[in-house]
């Protein structure tokens, strides 16, 4: 029996293969399919079928000696082959119209600027051909400029828009955008604009990409994109270990090679679903979709400058999330004013990751709901008051939490949520320079001025008990507050009990064996 490390190339555009010819198969019975058919020990993960299904093209673009291979070959200048790619989809997202002695000369000026001398390639046609195989890019329609669109575009196109919302059920309608989040922003206007004038240095900026359905009965689990590959505050762990969905890159942008694998997941997540669903997005640079082979996902581009009042992520998605992560920080931030900490706003990512995923889960599906019904594109009864409330209560609380704060020029809320550095868009035309830095391994732990770990050493089971009993006899249970906070409190002391006796029963077992 074989294992599934020693799979050939050919078996895996089989897999491939197997999967075009059956749309509707899920990745499991993919899976054990492959065990079959290939005799393998063990059936396939579906992280590794996830990686061969994403390597198609790679796969049909490669000779017979390379088909019989277990290996793939290795892209010769990595580096040159993944800034080149980023520079062609940005290209396509400005629709221009890119010839093959273009992209050659574009990649000679690239092999140039990352200083490969001698070993540089030829750049041959042949050259050209495999790099357009390999990242699935064909021969491109010239269009015309684009142009902008304005409010009497919207109103012009409404109609249709709608016509093409009416073919969708509100579950099978997405939405997906971007947001720039500078997560250790202080409300104190003067601390703020020190702080967002040094974000480049101190990399305390991360991206949010982030997904729902029209009814909200389905929020996507949010992509987080940062500065590092392993930042120290993960530990030397990776962002999956972790429990995140995390990708980075030299300016922590959204680029056209990470939205692509973001698409292409999500068409994964539909097929084994067997669902068909539409996709609204805005036309940013990175939202490049033109000759992705997507089987359950239509795109529907919104035209340029509309977002702001269409898109739902915009309309109030969004800045629902921020309120969220902001009473998360500045409760934080009142603590450690009591404990007098030096900087009450620093915190590491990884805790700014973890308040950024509980105020993304802490949204509910009627906030979403009304959001999308806010632009207007759906015709249905809102619940703008029962919404609207449960937002201002939020807002009231991070009023309360500001005028707490040792503030000299406190901002409003609306600044808080709204600071105008992270309206900008998260996905910029990216320069020739940028290009390059973006293409940078990121492999290293990243060594942040003023990156911060957890002051606190780990407590003891007995501490966190002993914390419990004490908030606990604290409750008034004539509050019917304090009795809700009560049986949270009661299951988690129920949860850290029961994995104590566990631990307990397994040192015993232990002791008696050896």
């Amino acid at each position: 029996m074989k294992s599934s490390s020693s799979l050939s190339n050919d078996q895996k555009l089989k897999i491939c293969h197997h999967k075009a010819a059956n749309p509707s198969i899920k990745q499991s019975a993919l899976a054990n399919w492959a065990m079959q058919e290939f005799k393998l020990s063990k059936v396939l993960t579906q992280g590794t079928i996830n990686n061969i299904l994403a390597k198609r093209q790679q796969y049909e673009s490669m000779d017979s000696t390379e088909l019989t291979s277990k290996r793939q070959r290795a892209v010769k200048h990595p580096e040159l082959d993944n800034v080149l790619e980023n520079w062609v989809l940005q290209c396509r997202a400005r629709r221009v119209a890119l010839s093959g002695d273009l992209i050659k000369e574009k990649a000679r000026q690239f092999a140039r600027q990352l200083e490969l001398g001698e070993r540089t390639p030829e750049f041959s046609n042949g050259w050209l051909a495999k790099f357009n195989i390999r990242h699935g890019f064909k021969a491109q329609k010239s269009y015309g400029e684009s142009g902008s669109a304005d409010l009497d575009a919207i109103d012009r196109n409404m109609p249709t828009i709608k016509e093409k919302l009416q073919s969708y059920s509100l579950q099978d309608i997405y939405n997906m955008d971007e947001t720039r989040h500078f997560y250790r922003m202080a409300p104190d206007r003067t601390i703020a604009r020190c702080q967002i004038e040094g974000s480049k240095k101190d990399k305390t900026r991360l991206t949010f990409v982030f997904a729902a359905n029209a009814d909200g009965s389905h929020k996507m689990e949010p992509l987080i994109i940062g500065h590092a590959q392993r930042p120290r505050a993960f530990n030397r762990k990776s962002g999956e270990q972790l429990g995140f969905y995390y990708r980075s890159n030299a300016k922590a942008w959204m680029t056209g090679l990470i939205f692509r694998e973001w698409l292409q997941q999500m068409d994964q997540q539909m097929q084994d679903a067997n669902r068909k669903v539409l996709l609204l997005l805005d036309n940013a640079p990175s939202h490049v979709v033109r000759d992705l082979p997507l089987t359950n996902v239509q795109v529907f581009l919104f035209p340029a400058n509309t977002t702001s009042k269409i898109q739902p992520m915009d309309v109030g998605i969004i800045a629902a999330f921020k309120r969220r992560y902001r009473r998360f920080q500045l409760q934080d931030a009142i603590d450690r004013d009591e404990q007098q900490k030096a900087d009450i706003y620093k915190v590491d990512q990884l805790i700014a990751m973890k308040w950024a995923k509980a105020a993304w889960n802490d949204i509910s599906s009627k906030t979403i709901a009304n959001c999308f019904k806010h632009t207007g594109l759906f015709e249905r009864e809102t619940q703008k008051n029962e919404v609207d409330s449960e937002e201002e209560d939020i807002e009231n609380e991070l009023k309360d939490a500001i005028n707490q704060l040792p503030i000299s020029r406190p901002m409003s809320v609306h600044e808080l949520i709204n600071p105008k550095e992270e309206q900008q868009v998260a996905h910029e035309e990216i320069s020739d320079e940028d290009l390059i830095k973006l293409s940078s391994s990121q492999d290293q732990e990243e060594e942040e001025d003023g990156e911060v770990m957890d002051e606190n050493p780990p407590m003891s089971t007995k501490e966190k008990l002993n914390v419990l009993h004490s908030s606990i006899s604290f409750l008034d249970l004539s509050n019917p507050k304090h009795v809700i906070a009560h049986k949270v409190l009661r299951n988690i002391q129920f949860e850290i009990q029961t994995i104590e006796k566990k631990q307990t029963t397994l040192d015993r077992y232990f002791c008696k064996e050896f």
